[in-house]
């Protein structure tokens, strides 16, 4: 006869105890990685039996682990029991739960030791069926490759929290009888606003774990009830986790794969998983929809899918579900959805669906949800009035909304909930000014209104509020004199934004004691400031500040560098101000800092370097007149790095080649750097994605060995001196979109080849030296034509010596300027950390003037062959490039008429086909393009009258200047009433003027010579 130890029942009841008191701590936090505890019974001989004291070889094993553990880490108090010669199934944390004087169970977890790797006396404890040594630090130790495979009877295994490394070795996957894994690492995110947050985590680097055969690993693993892999890398597994998981572990109740670098969609088979009660797949990449069948595994009760992917419709019907108790999809931002009428016997307590794209109103039956406690309705698209049903809500802590079109003023419901701790109403339609009553509101901790419509005075109230840890009021239209002493209440502030209102902040007295000692974020952008805040000089603990769009001017004070000296600081933000000095002796700074932005300023020197690396450096729009030698040394792990429009000089320094590996983003344009592009800045670019170099002085011949696995998207080199040819190992960089050569010595012919690049959309080569066709016969092959650009949307050759006809074939080729692809951005750009964007740019000509467009729009579609030695009639079917907004065919040789296909391009904005040799009448067809707002039809010899039409009308006498046989205005010439129209060939009846304009006709050159012949012998046929 077995029975329950005494010990054992305490100990369970202590574990269930204190899992329900973290859960509940967890949860009102808005959980990120959550604890789930497994009793595991355990049996002992009855109780009329003595117990057997444990074996000698087993006590021995537990000392050689306790020796393995340093005695100043943690809670040394708990080996104070394991003493040799004792019993050691006594000892703190040790468990004998057979008669034989095994050790069946060792429970450690939590006790903070310290150890250089796990021991392997541990795996001579061959009888245990519960480990846990969760919350110890094992020093990032690999675990050992060995031994967890003579742990046969091990049916509960926990090891978060060991900051241990390396991949799961193949031993974990032959323990049978497992029911509990966890190998996780706990982590928690601190927003301190809608920007910038801090995930901390209890190891020292993300993803130090890593199971890439999921497999192998769960395989035999049939009786696995719980699963808890936070924080392991499981990218490795690609798409197929899913499935693996959906084979191997049909008893599965507890996934949990938060941070686990998992891609793919959640998989049909998983269906199969009924006893599933939680699904944790948060910070992820997980794409595609989420399924319907979620809603049947009728004991769920969580569902958290925040940042990832999905996207899609979201089944209303798992709103539903009874049990569920959190529903989290926040962060998903392409998925679709709307709340539905919600019933009575809702257990959901958490519901979120933030930064998503649900729409529609908020239905009055949210006040069936009884239990909730935390409800986050941030996304954009909610309108219509928020429903005084929310206020029904007694148990709510948290209430955050959104919705651009929600209409009204705040809320006097709110006023009811007392127990609040989070209110925020951001991206609004919300407007009015904030009540005073919001100062009752005691129990808030984070207080965010912002991006709405509020304004009036920020009400004094708010400094009532002195739990308050956040308080976020950008980006409305408050107004007034705010003294930074008015917070001084809030003792607990750790986050301040007052960005982007109309008010001026001003510091009164800067002798009074420092407002809000514990101040970590700080943005006072566009407040009006003319000072650099002296408050900074008492706020040591800063990892965060904004004061850009100011009017300081002078330089940063050193006593800011000494007060950061050491720092770790997430921003540091003085862009747009007058600053003419950093402030500091030496260019390298005593700080590292992630965002580092002093764009459009007047500082000068050389640049400034900040310690330890940063994630963006954006140095653009200042007077810097030199680079460090050693600059990029300094920085390794620097994805995005900006300094254009400086008075950078001298050669690019080569310490560059040492941190482009990881450099996503080098723009060093407008600048006055001489010498040659260093070879690495294309050849080795497997992160590069954006090299920026126009608008120099650069020299020499492009690097030709460009290796496989190129990430450039984006080469702009304009406006330099560069010779040679484009390199044709080029193509290795399949991802690129635009490359601007623009404006240099490059000799070469047309690139067909790079028609290969299969996202390639804007080409510029003006201002070079091309020679060449188009089209060479060449590039016609049994696979197809070699010149088919089929994404191309800007296409500028103009200004180089391209000749001969325009290919019929070429121009049906450009398939993109004739339908439009719907998947796809507004604008050209890459998005990159912190909400970087780097929006592609490019030189071209546009309605007759040059223009840098700063923000290229996917749908902008351009054609510019100017200024070339083109020749023979223009090919009809560019009519149908209908999406064309811009065509320049200027300063050619082209002959023949107008096509009146052109009069299909309804898009067109602007057209020139000026300085060629054109005849003919302008066909009637062009009056109807009512976007056109920019024609130049001069010095070509078209005749007859010009076409009459509102948009005509818009046109001046310079559009059509040089043509001596129109009439009509807005000509002074008038037109003389002709039954037939007027044509530039004498008919039989006058030879002699057939041969004059023949003979006038090769001054124009030979080509246009051949097709006025041609033509001429067309209708005289047709005559005869």
């Amino acid at each position: 006869m077995t029975g329950w130890s005494p010990a054992f029942l305490l100990l369970t009841l202590t574990l269930i105890l204190l899992a329900t008191e973290v859960s509940t701590i967890a949860f009102a936090k808005r959980p990120i990685h959550t604890i789930y505890t497994l009793a595991v019974s355990t049996s002992t001989n009855s109780l009329s039996t003595p117990p057997v004291p444990c074996l000698l070889e087993q006590a021995s094993s537990l000392l050689r682990l306790k020796k393995s553990f340093n005695t100043t880490g943690g809670d040394w108090t708990t080996f104070q029991s394991w003493v040799a010669s004792t019993d050691c199934c006594s000892w703190d944390g040790v468990r004998c739960g057979r008669a034989d004087g095994h050790v069946t169970s060792l429970d450690l977890g939590g006790r903070q030791l310290q150890a250089s790797g796990l021991d392997p006396a541990l795996f001579s404890l061959s009888s245990l069926n519960h480990l846990d040594l969760s919350g110890n630090n094992f020093s990032m130790a690999h675990l050992p490759p060995t031994g967890f495979e003579q742990l046969i009877e091990l049916s509960y295994l926990d090891l978060s929290d060991t900051n241990l490394a390396g991949s799961v070795p193949p031993g974990i996957g032959r323990l049978k009888n497992l029911v509990y894994l966890d190998l996780s690492t706990s982590f928690y995110i601190v927003d301190f606003d809608n920007e910038n947050s801090v995930m901390y985590y209890d190891s020292d680097s993300i993803w130090q774990l890593s199971a890439p055969n999921l497999d192998n690993l769960l395989a035999e693993l049939t009786n696995l009830e719980e699963l808890h892999l936070g924080m392991v890398n499981l990218s490795g597994n690609g798409p197929h986790w899913c499935n693996h998981l959906a084979r191997f572990t049909p008893n599965l109740q507890v996934l949990s794969l938060p941070y686990c670098s998992l891609s793919g969609s959640i998989c049909k088979s998983i269906s199969a998983l009924q006893s599933l009660r939680v699904i944790e797949l948060h910070y992820n990449h997980l794409s595609g929809s989420v399924p319907e069948f979620l809603a049947g595994f009728s004991n769920l009760t969580i569902l958290q899918l925040s940042t990832n992917k999905f996207e899609g419709w979201f089944p209303p019907i798992i709103f539903q579900h009874k049990k569920l108790q959190t529903v989290d999809l926040s962060a998903n931002l392409e998925i679709r959805g709307v709340l539905p009428t919600f019933t009575q016997g809702s257990s959901l307590q958490n519901l979120f669906v933030d930064n998503t794209n649900f729409s529609g109103t908020i239905p009055s039956s949210i006040r069936n949800l009884k239990s909730l406690k935390m409800l986050g309705l941030g996304a954009r698209g909610f309108s219509g009035v928020l429903p005084s049903s929310i206020g029904e809500l007694k148990s709510l802590e948290l209430l955050e909304v959104s919705g651009l079109h929600l209409v009204g003023s705040m809320p006097p419901w709110i006023s009811n909930f007392t127990a609040l701790s989070v209110l925020q109403f951001s991206h609004c339609g919300l407007s009015g000014q904030v009540p005073s009553w919001i100062g009752n509101l005691r129990e808030l901790t984070k207080l965010a209104l912002y991006s709405c419509n509020f304004y009036g005075k920020i009400p004094p109230q708010i400094s009532n509020l002195t739990r308050l840890q956040t308080l976020l009021l950008q980006s409305n239209t408050f107004l007034g004199t705010v003294q930074l002493s008015a917070f001084s209440k809030m003792q607990n502030l750790t986050a301040l934004d007052l960005s982007n209102n109309e008010l001026h902040v001003v510091e009164e007295n800067s002798s009074l004691p420092v407002p809000f000692p514990k101040l970590e974020f700080l943005r006072l952008a566009s407040c009006r400031m003319s000072s650099f805040p002296s408050i900074l000089r008492h706020l040591e603990g800063v990892i965060g500040l904004d004061l850009s769009d100011n009017q300081i001017d002078g330089a940063i004070p050193q006593w800011a560098w000494e007060t950061w000296n050491g720092s770790n600081m997430i921003l540091l933000n003085v862009s747009h101000n007058m600053f003419t000095s950093i402030g500091s002796e030496e260019p390298l700074l005593p700080v590292q800092v992630e965002y580092f932005d002093l764009s459009f300023n007047n500082f000068k020197g050389p640049l400034p370097i900040t310690r330890g690396g940063s994630v963006s450096l954006d140095y653009s729009s200042n007077l810097f007149s030199s680079m460090p030698f050693d600059l990029f040394t300094y920085l390794n792990g620097t994805p995005f790095f900006k300094a254009s429009r400086n008075r950078l000089s001298n050669n690019i320094p080569p310490s560059i080649c040492g941190a482009v590996r990881s450099l996503q983003v080098i723009d060093l344009s407008y600048n006055n750097i001489s010498g040659s592009i260093p070879s690495c800045l294309m050849e080795d670019v497997s992160a590069l994605q954006v090299l920026s170099l126009r608008e120099n002085k650069l020299a020499g011949e492009l690097p030709n060995n460009i290796s496989k696995g190129c990430a450039l998207e984006v080469l702009d080199l304009s406006g330099n001196w560069i010779e040679g040819k484009i390199p044709r190992s080029l193509v290795a960089c399949r991802n690129l979109e635009l490359l601007d050569i623009g404006s240099n010595q490059i000799s070469d012919t047309f690139p067909c080849w790079m028609s290969s690049l299969p996202k390639f959309q804007v080409l510029v080569l003006k201002s070079n030296k091309f020679t060449g066709k188009l089209l060479d016969p060449s590039y016609n092959t049994e696979e197809g034509n070699k010149c088919e650009f089929t994404e191309l949307r800007i296409a500028d050759i103009a200004s180089n010596n391209f000749s001969g006809t325009l290919p019929v074939g070429w121009v049906m080729m450009l398939k993109s300027m004739m339908t439009r692809s719907d998947n796809e951005t507004l604008v050209m750009q890459n998005q990159y950390y912190h909400g970087e964007t780097y929006q592609f740019t490019a030189s071209i000509t546009y309605k007759g003037n040059s223009v840098t467009i700063t923000k290229i729009l996917r749908t902008l579609v351009l054609i510019d062959i100017s200024d070339n030695a083109f020749c023979g009639t223009i090919p009809e079917t560019i009519g149908d490039l209908v999406l064309l907004h811009g065509l320049n065919m200027s300063h050619n040789a082209l002959g023949g008429s107008i096509p009146a296909q052109f009069g299909n391009l309804k898009n067109l904005e602007t057209l020139d086909l000026s300085s060629n040799q054109l005849y003919g009448e302008i066909p009637q067809e062009l009056a109807s393009l009512n976007f056109l707002s920019t024609l130049n039809l001069s010095y070509n010899m078209l005749s007859g009258r010009i076409p009459q039409s509102s948009q005509f009308s818009t046109f001046s006498n310079s559009s059509f200047l040089g043509n001596t046989g129109l009439c009509g205005p807005p000509m002074s010439n008038q037109c003389i009433n002709q039954t037939e129209t007027s044509l530039p060939y004498a008919s039989e009846k006058n030879p002699a003027d057939v041969l004059l304009f023949i003979f006038t006709a090769l001054g124009f050159g030979i080509c246009f010579s051949i097709t006025i012949i041609v033509v001429c012998g067309r209708q005289r046929w047709k005559q005869s």
